[in-house]
């Protein structure tokens, strides 16, 4: 699997933020590239440019508070990065980040972190020396076949990506999906959108670009392998 230069050195302020002690457990595309490595998956995927992640505490973080913390872990692991704060956390908000060259000031990606969340199953993952805290594949799968399972599969068609990555490497236990769908306060739709609106499904991944020169899946190949994944919540 290539990861690109950007997601190298997001590896990287993972690691510094997991050495640290900083209360923040991560999410998303980052963690799901690890899984896919962890699980012997090679094949290239959908680049991404930012971190996702949750911080729990039992206090409130003022953004300062994340601000310094964050920026001691970067210093204190030689990593010449600037972090700054462009959105406060509030509800069913995310706080948001930017994290810049120290040279030139040039956003190079950026951090979404949701704040005293519930919390959902983690585990370590350790790709390549380095190690972080990350979302549990169930706990992945779960919310990414939530997605799919209603109308906004339209809106979040990189979850159907995700899926047809994940199908490659990983098997699907049913009730551990609906367990975990049930303890994070999710709910499961119809899936009528992914089983009977296929046209207007393929036009949203026809617009979905994949940056960085990865190779597109065609859409039937990835319909179908989702659909075979998941066959047994529909």
């Amino acid at each position: 699997m290539v990861l690109s230069a950007e997601e190298k050195l997001m590896y990287e302020v993972m690691k510094a933020i997991y050495d640290s002690g900083i209360p923040i457990s991560f999410k998303g595309s980052m963690v799901m590239k690890a899984c896919l490595m962890e699980a012997g998956y090679t094949e290239d995927t959908r680049h991404t440019v930012d971190i996702d992640g949750n911080w729990n505490t039992d206090v409130p973080p003022s953004a300062e508070q994340m601000v310094d913390s964050i920026q001691k872990a970067l210093d204190e692991n030689g990593i010449p990065l600037i972090v700054s704060i462009y959105r406060m956390y509030g509800e069913e908000r995310s706080a948001g980040f930017e994290l810049k060259n120290n040279s030139t000031e040039e956003i190079l990606f950026t951090m979404d972190l949701d704040v005293n969340r519930p919390i959902t199953p983690t585990r370590i993952y350790e790709i390549q020396g380095i190690r972080f805290c990350g979302s549990a594949p169930k706990q992945m799968l779960a919310d990414k076949i939530s997605v799919i399972s209603s109308d906004k599969v339209f809106r979040r068609i990189k979850d159907v990506v995700d899926l047809y990555y994940y199908s490659q490497v990983l098997k699907l236990d049913r009730d551990e999906i609906l367990q975990t769908l049930a303890d994070s306060g999710r709910r499961i739709g119809d899936f009528d959108g992914f089983i009977n609106r296929t046209e207007e499904l393929k036009h949203s991944y026809e617009k979905f670009r994949f940056s960085g020169g990865i190779n597109k899946p065609a859409f039937e190949d990835v319909y179908q392998s989702v659909k075979t994944f998941v066959a047994e919540m529909l």
